[in-house]
């Protein structure tokens, strides 16, 4: 009867991972609010896996040995706002220190003005003039 350990242990370590690691984990079930408001948080999940084994013979006498390690780190990165068909991002993290970390964190709102605006241009184009 062969045994691979090694096959057993990894196959093991990775079922229990994804039993931890989801996509709800990275993306959290929605809240609602009674004025409207969706929450949806979103977490950062980092993984390390390590795993090794090997075989031996001591003296007639056949021996195998696995052992594997793991560690994930998850750490909340903010919130999703859904408010009257907008969506932003808050996020929980630290605020930028420098102009450039600044500027990136705009990034994002920008881009919901932006498609605001021309959504509003859009509309008035296509109003008939009186």
């Amino acid at each position: 009867m062969e045994h691979h350990a090694l096959g057993e242990v990894m196959d093991i370590s990775m079922t229990k991972i994804k039993e931890m690691v989801d996509v709800n984990t990275v993306i959290g079930d929605p809240i609602y609010t009674p004025d409207g408001i969706t929450l949806i948080p979103v977490t950062q999940v980092s993984l390390g896996l390590a795993t090794g084994g090997g075989e031996g013979d001591d003296k007639g006498k056949s021996g195998m040995g696995a052992g594997t390690a793991s560690g994930v780190k998850m750490q909340p990165q903010g919130f999703l706002i859904i408010k009257d068909g907008m969506i932003r991002f808050v996020s929980t993290a630290v605020p930028a220190t420098s102009t450039v970390d600044r500027v990136l964190d705009m990034i994002p709102d920008i881009f919901d003005r932006v498609e605001h605006l021309i959504g509003n241009v859009k509309e008035k184009k296509e109003e008939p003039e009186l």
